[in-house]
């Protein structure tokens, strides 16, 4: 049996029949394999905890990825998707999302039903807006948001008590919120490349208390 397949760098049209031959495998990794499809039988791999696609040619996932609920981490960054699966939000055992670098444009709103998410990489995607539903990450420690189309902190974030890292560098920000000052676990801010006063005294405030800023 094993535990691990890894296809890392292997050049690859499609998923061959190697990764499916054993159903207990816990990691599966395709990345940079070129791939350009994900089979609806990836959701028979239900004792996956590593899941790792970045940096192919994806251009959707199947909602089969849903049933995949034994999931740790999950790696999509660097493909070509516009969409994520609905089911995403089965995963709540899900404690890394990593989905950069992909012509998303919005995020989900099952995104909030992966309560269990301690990191959340979103950078590069063309946000706008987060969902409202990000709230319910209660346990988020990091956030990337690097390289989107926010003009304004996402209110949501107010509601997150454990995050510790924030990143918004390259946002089109000009302001912070009031309540920015008020997350108790922050403690790195990037703002680099926006439009925020690196003078602004809410975030000499912020440095007072020992969250390290970047403005």
């Amino acid at each position: 049996m094993r535990t691990t397949i890894n296809l890392w760098r292997q050049r690859l049209d499609e998923v061959p029949e190697e990764a499916w031959a054993d159903p207990a495998v816990e990691a599966l990794i395709l990345a940079d394999t070129g791939i350009v499809s994900l089979p609806a039988r990836i959701g028979t791999l239900r004792r996956l905890r590593v899941l790792d696609l970045g940096h192919n040619a994806l251009t959707a996932v199947p909602e089969e990825l849903g049933a995949l609920d034994a999931l740790d981490f999950l790696y999509l960054h660097d493909n070509r998707l516009t969409a994520l699966p609905h089911s995403l939000g089965r995963l709540t055992g899900l404690r890394y999302l990593n989905v950069g670098e992909n012509p998303l444009r919005a995020l989900p709103e099952s995104v909030g039903d992966l309560t269990a998410l301690l990191e959340l990489r979103a950078q590069g995607c063309g946000l706008t807006a987060l969902p409202g539903s990000l709230r319910r990450l209660v346990h988020l420690r990091e956030l990337h948001l690097r390289d989107n189309a926010l003009t304004a902190v996402p209110d949501a974030l107010r509601a997150l008590p454990r995050l510790r890292h924030l990143d918004l560098r390259g946002n089109r920000i000009a302001t912070l919120p009031d309540w920015i000052a008020g997350l108790p676990s922050l403690e790195k801010l990037d703002l680099r490349w926006t439009d925020v006063d690196p003078d602004a005294p809410l975030l000499a405030g912020l440095s007072a208390r020992g969250c390290f800023v970047l403005a």
